[in-house]
């Protein structure tokens, strides 16, 4: 009997957090979600773990300003057994916008910096930009920063339902060559039609058992 693919079960809040001493206990691997404000990170969570309202999705961009952790719980059947695995689900903030002073804005920075640079539980960070526009100046430093931090990263094109299939094809076509990527490093997503969730949950749990057997 083949093994099953993986689904996310359960999912709950657990923390918010601006140091490290206060991540939640105890240590699981994580799988971080980064991208500009109002990209459509919480709707995609929210997607992701068949969950409404479990990520708060604000009509201001940039109102999050805290690392959100969330427990999942991931399950496959392997030969008629079970086979359950827990982890963190890491929002960060939403970069390219914030309501708040420079040096507020510098130090909200700086801890999003220090989680990705220092954490020793990260195995995927998830990049997501919005399908419908060239990347921004600040969605290529984003992306580039991840890479020289030596991070590995899934780009998502969030959105993907506000285009046709053929505009949408094109896009990730662009985004391919403009970044040099192959076809399992870029994923649409539609946080309604959820057509790609399985494909994702997919390569984040991929991710978990490449960091297991390294």
């Amino acid at each position: 009997m083949t093994k099953g693919n993986w689904d996310i079960i359960r999912a709950k809040f657990i923390t918010s957090a601006v140091r490290a001493a206060q991540y939640p206990q105890p240590p699981l691997l994580e799988a971080a979600f980064i991208g500009r404000s109002n990209v459509g990170k919480s709707s995609l969570i929210n997607s992701l773990c068949r969950q409404k309202g479990l990520a708060k999705v604000s009509a201001t961009p940039g109102k999050t300003q805290t690392i959100n952790f969330y427990e999942l719980e991931a399950k496959r059947s392997d030969e008629g057994i079970d086979e359950r695995r827990p982890f963190y689900l890491v929002d960060l903030p939403g970069y390219g916008y914030a309501r708040t002073g420079k040096s507020n804005k510098d130090q909200w920075s700086a801890f999003i910096a220090r989680y990705l640079t220092e954490g020793e539980n990260i195995c995927l960070v998830c990049h997501l930009v919005d399908i419908r526009h060239q990347p921004m100046d600040s969605d290529l430093e984003c992306y580039n920063w991840l890479l020289e931090c030596g991070l590995p990263v899934q780009l998502i094109l969030t959105k993907a339902d506000k285009l046709s299939k053929s505009a949408a094809s094109a896009q990730k076509a662009m985004y391919k060559k403009l970044l040099g990527l192959y076809e399992d490093q870029l994923l649409t997503y539609s946080s309604t039609q959820h057509g790609t969730r399985s494909e994702l949950i997919d390569r984040l749990m991929l991710s978990m058992e490449k960091r297991e057997r390294a």
